[in-house]
């Protein structure tokens, strides 16, 4: 079993609130592992990274590879669809990320490939979250 916790942050409504975030591990194209922490969305359809990141991995943009992303804004974000490989602790495998054109959208943990790898438990009440390995 794989714990992550909540992290507390400031809304931007003042106060405080705590959000679930998973430390994952992306394999850059020159083969270099890079963290980052992502916010786990049970809502999202799919991993979502935003420009500088993508760029930190050594992703080009493709013009014609470029697609539209809706979310619950309804705001369509212009994304680069690319599979690439993770690791979350021990665990690596390969995972359909959208990476983001723009800068202004939140490191995203989607249930595509991410769910169907492992069985998700937020606890909030405890301030964890845990990931169990499906076999």
């Amino acid at each position: 079993m794989i714990i992550f916790k909540y992290r507390k942050e400031e809304s931007r409504r003042g106060g405080t609130v705590y959000r679930p975030v998973a430390d994952i591990e992306f394999k850059a194209e020159n083969s270099e592992w890079i963290e980052d922490h992502l916010y786990i969305d049970s809502g999202a359809d799919i991993t979502l990274v935003p420009l500088s990141f993508g760029k930190l991995l050594g992703f080009d943009i493709v013009e014609d590879e470029i697609e539209e992303l809706y979310g619950v804004g309804g705001r369509g974000v212009p994304v680069i669809f690319k599979q690439i490989d993770v690791k979350i602790e021990n665990y690596e495998f390969k995972v359909k990320v959208a990476w983001a054109l723009i800068e202004e959208v939140p490191p995203l943990l989607g249930r595509h490939d991410i769910f169907d790898n492992f069985h998700i438990k937020f606890k909030q009440d405890e301030g964890i979250i845990e990931f169990v390995k499906i076999n």
